[in-house]
């Protein structure tokens, strides 16, 4: 047994499918031939013996009747005498004629005695025939008759003695046969539960070597996939493939688990790095905030305002209208950029900024540049994030309006769709290149190699930040003008102090 298992655990994966196929196959294969055996006893043989029986039978009876049926008709000479003989002739030449003259099959003493019938039957036939011709008052009349009968009582005779020699030789077949019939199934049944054992011994030996090394990996991987790498190795007594794999699967685990551990210092190093990292942002951004807030600290905007609005009078003064409409644009365009700390205002501010910022372009381009605006909803109730439109409004007039030389419009719509704020500012100003055009998509889409104008990015990423479904489209055409179409929640100011 031992030489057996060591043989088996040798034999490669393949070889031990085929054995057990092969076992399974020649199992098949003898009940097959066992099952075939038996149908042919009981089909073929049996059932020839029960055939010769019945032709046999069929030759006495039919012999008989068409003895029978000659005299009733010889006696009272009717129409259905006459239909009744003629139907018996016609069984009996059939009866005769079915059974056919195979010396293998039949044998030499019913080949005889049915070589004797054929030929006597037709001799018989030729008697009959002229019996049936004739008048009963023609002289020849009563010796055919009796003739006739003396030729039928031969035929029949033969008849007996060809059944009696039909069933003793099927009896003694018969007889031949039977032990068969119970020795094969015999046979056939014990051949099977060997057959079946060896397969039962094969199954098992195949499952303790095949299926048990495959489940206690499928096992280990999961613990593996647990991260838990500190498992006893997967034993197996295999030296086929799945010896080979275990053995593998093994030293990977085990070097798996190094890199894993390794992995795990560097990245402990990684965070402790990454904190430093964060806490010297920390005191870079604090530093930031304080400069910024020491250059603000240097603008007063105090004296800025003042000064502006002196310079306004004066204006006023020397009736220096347009000088002194642009100087108070550009005072409430530095009012709001340098005293607004809101991240949101009403969208009436905004277009405020908005026509005073257009309003120092027109003064500069001069009717080169138009501006509409077209609001249909409450500006004094919706609110917007702060710094929206006049960079925007910056880019459609450096970037679209200046290079042409007859000048364009810019367009400001705002609309409201279900429950969002639709602003679209359009300009015909000379468009973009669609490389370029692609280029600032993929930047919007989140490309960080793709390069967007700073006030456009500014405003794309503060309103992703601020609202979940925000969303900036830009759309151009070369020598035509650039749409750029906002979508940001409907916020009123009612609704914000609700909440």
């Amino acid at each position: 047994m031992k030489k057996i298992k060591h043989f088996w655990n040798k034999v490669r994966i393949k070889d031990k499918i085929s054995i057990f196929t092969g076992s399974v196959f020649l199992t098949v294969l003898i009940i097959v031939t066992f099952d075939f055996i038996l149908l042919k006893l009981f089909v073929v043989d049996i059932n020839e013996i029960m055939e010769d029986n019945k032709h046999a039978g069929r030759i006495v009876m039919t012999v008989d009747k068409e003895r029978d049926s000659l005299r009733q008709y010889l006696t009272s000479n009717t129409s259905e005498n006459e239909q009744a003989l003629l139907f018996a002739m016609d069984e009996t030449k059939q009866a005769i004629a079915d059974v056919k003259l195979d010396y293998r099959h039949l044998g030499e003493n019913r080949y005889a005695q049915l070589f004797s019938i054929k030929t006597y039957y037709q001799e018989y036939c030729r008697e009959r025939d002229a019996l049936l011709l004739l008048e009963e008052d023609e002289d020849a009349y009563v010796d055919q008759v009796y003739a006739v009968y003396g030729m039928q009582d031969y035929l029949f005779n033969y008849s007996q003695r060809f059944i009696d020699l039909t069933i003793r030789e099927g009896n003694a077949k018969y007889t031949h046969l039977m032990p068969r019939v119970y020795i094969i199934p015999i046979v056939a049944i014990s051949i099977s539960i060997i057959m079946g054992l060896l397969i039962f011994e094969i199954s098992v030996v195949m499952n303790r070597s095949i299926t048990k090394p495959v489940l206690l990996l499928a096992n280990a991987s999961r613990r593996i996939a647990a991260n838990d790498f500190y498992i006893d190795d997967v034993e197996s007594e295999n030296e086929d493939e799945l010896g080979e794999l275990v053995s593998a699967f093994n030293k990977m685990k085990f070097a798996t688990g190094e890199y894993i551990a390794a992995l795990e210092k560097r990245r402990e190093v990684l965070d402790e790095l990454h904190e430093q990292t964060l806490q010297t942002l920390e005191v870079e951004k604090q530093l930031d905030q304080v400069k910024f807030q020491l250059l603000k600290s240097q603008i007063n905007p105090h004296f800025l305002f003042n000064t502006l609005n002196v310079i306004s009078g004066m204006a006023n003064l020397e009736n220096a209208d347009n000088t002194e409409q642009m100087i108070k644009a550009l005072s409430s365009i530095f009012r709001y950029n340098l005293k607004n700390q809101e991240k949101e205002v009403s969208l009436a501010i905004e277009l405020k900024v908005a026509w005073d910022y257009m309003y120092l372009q027109k003064m500069r381009f001069g009717e080169r540049l138009q501006y509409r605006v077209n609001c249909e909803v409450d500006e004094n109730k919706v609110i917007v994030p702060t710094f929206t439109l006049q960079p925007l409004l910056e880019n459609s007039v450096i970037h679209g309006i200046s290079p042409k030389v007859e000048g364009g419009c810019v367009t400001t719509d705002i609309t409201r769709v279900d429950e969002q704020l639709v602003i679209t500012i359009t300009d015909t100003g000379k468009g973009i290149a669609p490389d370029r055009l692609m280029e600032i998509r993929a930047a919007l889409a989140g490309d960080k190699e793709a390069a967007v104008g700073i006030g456009m990015g500014n405003i794309y990423t503060r309103i992703k930040a601020m609202y979940k479904d925000a969303d900036m489209k830009i759309d151009s055409v070369e020598g035509e003008g650039t749409t750029i179409q906002l979508t940001l929640p409907y916020r009123t100011e009612e609704a914000v102090s609700v909440v």
